[in-house]
C-alpha cells in the first residue's frame, strides 16, 4: 500500500512538472486541447488548485485515521509527503509566475 502511495506522489510530481514545462498539458492532453480550442487560463488554474486541495485533504484524512489507530503509519507518511510535494510544486509555480510578471513589468516600452 505504501509503495502505491509513493508511486502516486511521484506520478503527481511528474504530471505537475510536465504541466509546467508544456504550458499546462497533462498526461491526458485535455489541458492542451482546452488551450488550443480557446479554453481559458482560469479553468486550468482552477483544476490545478482543486487537485492540490484534494491531495491535502487526503493527507489530513490519513493523519486523522492514524490518530484513531485505523491507518498504517507508512500510508500516513506517504500521504503527508504527497501533500507536501504538491504544496512545494504549487509554491514553485507561483514563484515562477510572480517572477515572469515582474520581468514583464520591467520591460521597456
Amino acid at each position: 500500500m505504501a509503495l502505491n502511495s509513493i508511486n502516486d506522489a511521484i506520478n503527481a510530481y511528474r504530471t505537475a512538472a510536465r504541466s509546467v514545462s508544456t504550458g499546462g498539458a497533462g498526461e491526458s492532453g485535455q489541458a492542451a486541447g482546452d488551450v488550443q480550442s480557446g479554453g481559458d487560463f482560469a479553468s486550468l488554474l482552477k483544476s490545478g488548485a482543486q487537485e492540490f486541495v484534494d491531495t491535502a485533504k487526503k493527507g489530513e484524512e490519513m493523519s486523522k485515521q492514524a490518530l484513531t489507530g485505523k491507518a498504517d503509519i507508512r500510508d500516513v507518511v506517504a500521504a503527508v509527503n504527497n501533500a507536501e510535494l504538491t504544496l512545494q510544486t504549487v509554491v514553485a509555480v507561483r514563484d515562477k509566475v510572480v517572477s515572469a510578471y515582474n520581468d514583464i513589468l520591467r520591460m521597456p516600452i
